[in-house]
C-alpha cells in the first residue's frame, strides 16, 4: 500500500526519510495532529490510529502516523478519529505536559518507542 509518513520524530526521520514518502514536522505532539487532521480534510485516509501505544499524549513529545497518499473524498471515518484525537490529546495536555524539559535520555527512549509503533504498522503496510 502506499502511504505518506508523517512524523517529527528525528529516529523516524532518520531511517525513513530516503525509502518512504515522507513529511518531518519540527512541531511538538498536538501539531502533529493538527497537520494530520488537516490532510484527511484534503481527502487522505488515516492509516494508522492518531493514539495508537499506551503512552499518553502528556507523556511523549513525539507521534507518528500513515495516512494515503492519494486524496480521494473526504473519509468521515479517518475525519472522526482525528478529530477525537485531538481533543483527547488536548485534554490530556491541558491537565498536565509532561513532555516539558525531558532529559535527553529520555527523549531518546521515547524516539524509540514511536520508530518501533510505526515500524510495525509500516510493514504491515508494505505487505
Amino acid at each position: 500500500m502506499n502511504f505518506i509518513l508523517i512524523t517529527n520524530n528525528p529516529l523516524v526521520q532518520k531511517k525513513y526519510q530516503t525509502s518512504k514518502e515522507l513529511i518531518y514536522l519540527e512541531t511538538g505532539f498536538l501539531d502533529v495532529l493538527c497537520y494530520t487532521r488537516d490532510e484527511v480534510h484534503k481527502g487522505h485516509e488515516l492509516l494508522t490510529h492518531p493514539l495508537s501505544g499506551s503512552i499518553k499524549p502528556n507523556e511523549t513529545p513525539y507521534k507518528s502516523l500513515l495516512i494515503s497518499n492519494k486524496a480521494a473524498s473526504l473519509d468521515y471515518r479517518s475525519v472522526t478519529m482525528i478529530e477525537d484525537s485531538i481533543e483527547t490529546a488536548k485534554k490530556f495536555l491541558s491537565i498536565r505536559d509532561r513532555t516539558q524539559g525531558l532529559r535527553r535520555d529520555l527523549l531518546l527512549d521515547f524516539q524509540e518507542i514511536d520508530y518501533h509503533l510505526i515500524k510495525g504498522a509500516i510493514e504491515s503496510a508494505d505487505k
